[in-house]
């Protein structure tokens, strides 16, 4: 504890594919796996990801932890009905960045839900991954 506060250790996600989740963000954020949470041989079992996965980040970032549930309604936001109750921002260097990461989150299977891209103030962009979490891409 630096200062007498609690540190955040890691952002929990709860997904109903805890691999596949872990592989979005995987990608996404070049992240790396936890020793003996990595992906095991194609064909055989996947105990871990059907559990709790984490991720680990380079110096300077957050762990991002998956865990699995039986079921997750995904956020309907900005619609209403089911609220996104959390969600993660990431920041770019500028807008050239920024449409270049919107075609990697694209390709990796994101959901466009709004753009604000061309905003002087503050482009940014909101995704939901595939479980529906939504996540910012923005300037700054």
């Amino acid at each position: 504890m630096a200062d007498g506060v609690p540190r955040v250790a890691q952002v929990v996600l709860d997904t109903t594919d805890a691999r596949a989740l872990a592989e979005f963000y995987r990608a996404l954020l070049g992240l790396e796996y936890r020793a003996g949470d990595e992906p095991p041989a194609p064909g055989e079992p996947d105990p871990a990801g059907e559990d709790w996965l984490v991720l680990r980040p380079p110096p300077g970032g957050i762990q991002l932890a998956f865990q699995q549930v039986a079921s997750l309604p995904p956020s309907t936001w900005p619609e209403g009905g089911v609220p996104q109750q959390m969600h993660l921002d990431c920041t770019v260097p500028d807008v050239a960045e920024l449409d270049r990461q919107h075609r990697r989150a694209l390709e990796l299977g994101a959901r466009l839900l709004r753009d604000r891209s061309d905003d002087p103030e503050e482009p940014l962009r909101v995704y939901a991954d595939p479980a529906g979490h939504p996540f910012c891409v923005f300037v700054g």
